[in-house]
């Protein structure tokens, strides 16, 4: 049974099922929701490639998950190294098949660009100082105009497509903080331990203003009506304020573990946001 639930965990089922979540979300943006063929090889290869890396990520971290995340799968002794191997491979090669049914730009965007991207991440540019956390948040927000490819509306998905980046990069800047211990003990060269927790937060307070009123000037421009304005404060610009106000108040590795499970839920309420916004 241990077992069992371990190669479930490993997939991280909450992050896998937010992404398919997003996906459903962009289509509704779209408003192609009635191609259910095409939504659900989009939602597919997204949740087959989310999960891919995630086990591949394990087996890269297994070393700093030691330390991190002594529970995870695969430090906890439940899942083999060699068994998460595999279930990559197989899941980013489904992925890749699911996507060949898709649109020429879809196909590029997803085998040809993405799929290397969360390859080389796990492998190289994760523990490089800034380009790891550009390159992962680069790669989610891909996933929103991979969407729009599959469709051939991909200008419709670059507000979403910058609002995932911006707060996937806030995201991974803090989680950098949190996992600066095992990070260390792997001799990774993070933002976090290359600059210190102090300049980290400062750039990711910036960030944070950039990404809130960037987001906040839409509807101020009367890009989208006022439902995106309630359910953006509500689900981005508090969450946000918060994050800052725990950083600030509390620079170090717990505000930081707090503040990144915060984060992941608010490019859903983004997309929410979207979409009511557009109605």
């Amino acid at each position: 049974m241990n077992s069992i639930l371990g190669h479930i965990k490993l997939l991280r089922p909450l992050n896998v099922f937010i992404a398919g979540l997003a996906m459903v979300l962009a289509s509704a943006i779209l408003d192609v929701l009635t191609e259910i063929e095409t939504v659900f090889r989009v939602v597919m290869v997204v949740l087959c490639y989310t999960g891919a890396a995630n086990a591949l990520n394990d087996v890269v971290d297994y070393k700093i998950d030691l330390i991190n995340c002594p529970m995870r799968p695969i430090p906890s002794g439940n899942v083999s190294k060699k068994s998460a191997l595999f279930i990559s491979i197989i899941l980013f090669s489904a992925g890749s098949w699911l996507c060949l049914a898709l649109s020429q730009d879809a196909k590029v965007i997803g085998i040809i660009i993405a799929l290397p991207l969360m390859v080389l991440y796990s492998k190289i540019f994760k523990g490089l100082p800034l380009i790891g956390n550009i390159t992962v948040s680069f790669i989610l927000g891909l996933s929103f105009l991979f969407c729009g490819a599959a469709f051939n509306q991909m200008e419709i998905m670059l507000i979403p497509t910058v609002l995932a980046f911006g707060l996937t990069l806030v995201r991974e800047l803090v989680k950098d903080i949190a996992d600066m211990n095992g990070d260390k003990s792997a001799g990774l060269n993070t933002f976090p331990i290359t600059v210190g927790i102090d300049k980290t937060i400062q750039l990711t307070i910036f960030l944070i203003v950039c990404v809130g009123l960037g987001a906040f000037i839409l509807f101020i421009a009367g890009y989208y009506n006022y439902l995106y304005g309630i359910i953006l404060i509500l689900g981005v610009e508090i969450p946000l304020g918060v994050v800052v106000v725990s950083l600030v108040n509390n620079p170090g590795v717990k505000a930081a573990k707090h503040s990144a499970r915060l984060l992941k839920f608010s490019t859903i309420a983004g997309l929410i946001a979207i979409y009511i916004g557009t109605l």
